[in-house]
């Protein structure tokens, strides 16, 4: 478990927003963190496609083949 405080301001924004959405504040930090965590994970796999790429280790694909292979 993790316990920590927040700013007023934040708390105040907080509260204001889940008196605008039902959802408490507890959950929305949850919600939050999540997200952030899900893309930090993303920053971490394109950070690791780009050096793969840069060091040949894998090649890229043109957007006109990209739209042509999936018909967009």
């Amino acid at each position: 478990m993790i316990a920590f405080r927040l700013p007023p301001e934040i708390e105040a924004h907080m509260d204001a927003q889940g008196r605008r959405t039902g959802q408490g504040a507890r959950e929305d930090a949850r919600d939050a963190i999540l997200d952030y965590l899900e893309d930090r994970a993303d920053v971490q796999i394109a950070e690791r496609r780009l050096a793969d790429l840069k060091a040949g280790k894998s090649d890229s694909v043109p957007l006109s083949e990209l739209l042509a292979r999936y018909a967009l």
